[in-house]
């Protein structure tokens, strides 16, 4: 018989269902994702970290776990949620069930319980605090979510960033590779394979370095990685920024996006229940055309406070939110959706070469 689990909103709604993975309580702020697949890159995506994950699509678990869609180290969501739970999934390249790999990384999951009256939930009422449990009853279980901290409270860029810098080479065959400085609050993988197949010698380096040490390193551009959180909490990723905008080409993904719009006098905040899922339109202002982009965030500009120079350049069309930033005078390519994918639509990968082709324009 399987174990019980309960999912406990701060509202005090409780799900039953189905334990699997790790046996253990945790907490997080609920999103819920309407990826169709990559559960595993959403799971290893550090933009979830601090989130308890709920995926829309009803069958998880399908294809297994393999060695090549890890997006960092390990898994970043504090738990998953999902309808039905595969338990024999079927892959040429699956090393491992969903079951054991959550299992070995210490993450609860629970199963079995009403995703679309969850996801419905929390569009309704907005993104709340959650508990995961297969330990505790469901008024124990409320009790301690009480306690802990909300989800805005915590600098999550700075858990999940690098500690010490480190080089990728660049893998594509060019003469003269450009030296990109990628300032991690939180990076995909994905991001980094894309920058070096592009032309770039990539070094990464945590979200507390300095301008200094920035330019230390002779960079042709610096890009400001997506992350978890509220960007808030990165007013020194914010100066530094100020320090290098206009005299080096600069990239901003997701969060490094919102850090770079608050650089430059723009305000930031939370969106009612985020952006999570590989479906989401942007329309390019300039051109008209549209994307599908895959976006995983809770936080976007506020286009009534860009300064002078701030310029919107892509637009959500199911809400209206700013998807992209240029400016008039620095050379900056600024988007809040992941150009990358992983998962999710390759539309928008086009942005790297642009970000290429500006370093190049400027070296």
């Amino acid at each position: 018989m399987a174990d019980k689990a309960y999912l406990i909103l701060e509202d005090g709604t409780t799900f039953e269902g189905e334990a699997f993975g790790a046996r253990s309580t945790t907490y997080g702020e609920v999103v819920f994702d309407t990826s169709m697949a990559g559960y595993q890159e959403m799971l290893t995506d550090p933009s979830f970290a601090g989130q308890l994950l709920v995926l829309t699509y009803p069958l998880v678990g399908n294809y297994g776990i393999n060695q090549v869609d890890d997006q960092s180290p390990y898994v970043q969501a504090r738990g998953l949620v999902v309808r039905e739970h595969c338990k024999t999934p079927s892959h040429f390249e699956s090393t491992e069930t969903l079951d054991s790999y959550l299992c070995r990384n210490g993450i609860p999951g629970i199963a079995g319980l009403d995703t679309r009256a969850l996801t419905r939930r929390l569009r309704s009422a907005g993104v709340m605090m959650g508990v995961l449990t297969s330990e505790l009853t469901p008024e124990e279980a409320l009790r301690e979510l009480r306690t802990a901290p909300a989800y805005g409270e915590e600098a999550l860029a700075h858990k999940a960033s690098t500690r010490d810098e480190w080089t990728v080479p660049c893998t594509s065959s060019t003469d003269k590779p450009l030296q990109v400085v990628l300032v991690d609050c939180g990076v995909k993988q994905s991001i980094i394979s894309y920058l070096t197949a592009a032309g770039c010698h990539v070094t990464v380096v945590p979200v507390s370095t300095t301008a200094e040490r920035i330019r230390a390193l002779s960079p042709d551009g610096v890009l400001i990685s997506p992350g978890p959180g509220d960007p808030v909490h990165l007013t020194d990723l914010e100066n530094v920024m100020r320090d290098l905008l206009g005299s080096v080409p600069i990239m901003g993904i997701c969060l490094g996006h919102q850090v770079i719009a608050r650089a430059l006098g723009a305000k930031t905040f939370k969106l009612k229940f985020g952006h999570h899922g590989g479906n989401h339109p942007v329309r390019d202002v300039a051109n008209g055309r549209v994307y599908i982009t895959t976006q995983n965030h809770g936080y976007s500009v506020d286009d009534t406070s860009l300064p002078a120079g701030l310029e919107v350049s892509h637009v959500n069309l199911n809400d209206g939110t700013v998807e992209g930033l240029t400016h008039r005078d620095y050379p900056l390519i600024s988007i809040q959706y992941h150009a990358e994918g992983s998962p999710g639509p390759q539309d928008s990968s086009y942005l790297f070469q642009e970000f290429v082709e500006l370093m190049q324009r400027h070296v």
